[in-house]
């Protein structure tokens, strides 16, 4: 894809333009290595520009990623990128806001937050790195791992059911549900890229295995058993069928899109003071100089 400069020159962008200038500190092995490089292939691939993208995440090994690509970027809370990348989104439609994070961030702390964006069907793209434990902290429990997996948060076997992201994105009202694995970059691209460009929320849940705390669900497990949905000429407009293929975890489980429909507005379609089309961050700010001055001194 080729895109201009300010000359008018066109050029060409590359996943490498995408490249931030900090490097990634992750385990060698680690399964984000793929997920990051998947986003800046499909940025790239999609002729996006970097001031272009917002770039939003929590807290954990994943949520670094905002550090590792030449985008805007805001590193917040733990849980609550979806909270920032919605406002964000509400206020500036011209961005391609993505948030990121893992299985922990995104289904435990930020389990309510994800229930709620799904709902609202906010036009952006939540990239989960699901590793199924908690690796910033040393490897505890996720709300993803499995039944009777031993961490040291549950030492003699965990006793909770896991969640399954893509029942439950689905069930909350999601238009565009799709899971990948970091091993098929190739793969991983295209679901970011059709979720990018999907209107409305997004969720590519990407199993990204933890090579340093999780030796139960590493490469070798996936590549076993990964299956993908196209293979299979899988109906994307089938909700209950994408609900079935997603509850698979045995020799075969499935990676693709599952979901995708445009029958829902996404929430900026539906909100009435949006009605012009003009993004918030681009109308008269209502305030004298004076004003704003006051606010940030205060703030300050």
């Amino acid at each position: 894809m080729t895109t201009t400069v300010a000359e008018g020159q066109p050029i060409q962008l590359t996943a490498r333009d995408f490249k931030g200038k900090v490097d990634p500190d992750w385990c060698p092995g680690c399964g984000d290595f793929g997920v990051l490089n998947s986003l800046q292939r499909a940025c790239s691939e999609l002729g996006l520009r970097p001031h272009e993208i917002l770039m939003v995440s929590g807290i954990g090994c994943s949520s670094n990623l905002p550090g590792y690509i030449n985008a805007y970027g805001m590193h917040t809370l733990h849980g609550r990128s979806l909270a920032v990348a919605t406002g964000a989104k509400m206020a500036n439609h011209n961005l391609h806001v993505i948030a990121t994070g893992g299985d922990g961030d995104g289904y435990g702390i930020g389990g309510n937050h994800f229930t709620h964006t799904a709902r609202r069907n906010v036009d952006l793209t939540y990239v989960v790195m699901n590793n199924q434990i908690y690796g910033l902290t040393t490897g505890q429990v996720s709300p993803t791992s499995r039944d009777g997996m031993k961490t040291k948060s549950t030492p003699f076997g965990n006793v909770e059911m896991p969640i399954n992201p893509i029942t439950s994105a689905i069930m909350n009202g999601a238009t565009y549900v799709a899971r990948g694995y970091s091993g098929d970059i190739r793969h991983l691209t295209e679901l970011i890229k059709g979720g990018i460009q999907h209107k409305g929320f997004a969720l590519i849940d990407i199993f990204s295995p933890c090579v340093t705390f999780n030796h139960d669900n590493g490469h070798p497990f996936f590549k076993d058993r990964v299956q993908k949905l196209e293979d299979e000429g899988h109906d994307t407009t089938d909700w209950k069928t994408a609900c079935e293929k997603a509850m698979a975890w045995g020799d075969t489980i499935y990676t693709g899109l599952f979901l995708q429909t445009g029958a829902q507005e996404s929430l900026d379609q539906r909100e009435p003071v949006l009605d012009d089309g003009q993004s918030i961050s681009a109308r008269p700010l209502g305030l004298t100089d004076e004003q704003c001055e006051r606010l940030i001194q205060f703030m300050m």
